[in-house]
């Protein structure tokens, strides 16, 4: 695995997760609030602003019957064109979209979904590509965006094995060399239980040549902690500003206050795995006096036989090593020594 660049961030495992904020829907049809929500990504920790880039005529054909209507779940009565007609980020926002997060200070780029999506967005001069789970199978689509040469974040939901490894040469063959690779539920929540973060491991020895990360549509930071703590360096979440303002993703997006405990809490999990060592560290320094030693327990005279009644292992930790006790019974003092008296090797004979 090598570690690659989005702006002036580094990603891998050697680095803070990089949290990036999926916006999705939650602009409500207005730029506004799709300015307000980048801000709000900021503000509350994230390292990038992730939007969608696709209108309801490159997603879908406009009929609502049969297949093409949605049956059961968030998004049940809707037709598929009506659904991304009222939830596609418009193509006129972009230039003002990428032009606000520069000006702010964090990373903006986008998922596209067809070939018109990906020349707006290099005329844009994207840093990166996300690829969402449901069009890991485009494989013009990926031939595309890997001919841009940009780091691409893929994601893997409802991909089995055959079509992720499929989806990462169509990119590396096409012009990608700075590739994450995204575990991912397609659930929309994702319950905990079913968020299977192990899969972290599997993505790493199957692929190791990839970054891994989490795309975590489940409703607590549970998942992305321990992503991170598999190897994750990526973690992606939807949000929202207020989840009362309703729509498509609402209900499984982060308002900022989660948003913010999300960001705090993965990057302490990775400070939290250091390196692999039983080396003593700074913070145990001054505790090495607390251990457990021998000490002389009672008065004793020179020459007087060392028994159970005149040392004891205790704490602090001056003294010999309780290893040495039974090595000491039945040797003799070679100076008079009070209780409290730290036994060392110089007062035995």
């Amino acid at each position: 695995m090598n570690d690659f660049k989005i702006d002036d961030r580094w990603i891998g495992l050697d680095h803070p997760p990089y949290v990036i904020a999926e916006v999705s829907a939650n602009h409500g049809g207005n730029i506004d609030i799709a300015k307000a929500t980048i801000k709000m990504a900021k503000e509350c920790g994230a390292d990038a602003v992730k939007i969608q880039t696709y209108t309801a005529d490159t997603m879908t054909l406009d009929i609502a019957r049969g297949e093409f209507m949605i049956e059961g779940g968030l998004w049940d009565g809707y037709s598929l064109y009506e659904l991304y007609k009222d939830a596609h980020t418009p193509y006129e926002w972009h230039a003002e979209l990428f032009r606000y997060a520069r000006e702010i200070g964090i990373t903006l780029f986008s998922t596209p979904f067809d070939e018109t999506a990906i020349e707006l967005l290099e005329s844009l001069q994207t840093p990166a590509y996300k690829v969402a789970s449901f069009e890991a199978i485009d494989i013009p689509l990926l031939q595309a965006i890997g001919r841009t040469g940009k780091p691409v974040i893929l994601s893997t939901g409802l991909a089995n094995q055959t079509e992720i490894s499929e989806a990462i040469s169509t990119l590396r063959d096409a012009g990608t060399s700075a590739l994450c690779v995204l575990h991912c539920i397609s659930g929309y929540p994702t319950p905990v239980d079913q968020a299977n973060v192990k899969t972290l491991t599997e993505i790493q020895r199957l692929w190791p040549e990839v970054t891994p990360g989490l795309s975590d549509h489940t409703l607590s930071p549970a998942a992305a902690c321990a992503a991170v703590a598999l190897g994750a360096c990526v973690i992606e979440k939807h949000v929202i500003t207020d989840r009362s303002m309703g729509g498509p993703d609402a209900s499984f997006s982060l308002e900022p206050n989660e948003l913010s405990e999300l960001t705090t809490l993965v990057k302490q999990v990775h400070a939290s795995m250091g390196r692999a060592s039983f080396q003593l560290k700074p913070a145990e320094q001054g505790n090495l006096k607390f251990r457990r030693s021998i000490y002389v327990s009672a008065s004793v005279k020179k020459g007087e036989l060392i028994s159970e009644k005149n040392i004891r292992r205790i704490r602090p930790g001056f003294g010999l090593a309780p290893k040495y006790y039974q090595q000491l019974i039945g040797k003799r003092f070679k100076v008079d020594a009070e209780p409290g008296t730290a036994l060392t090797w110089e007062l035995v004979e």
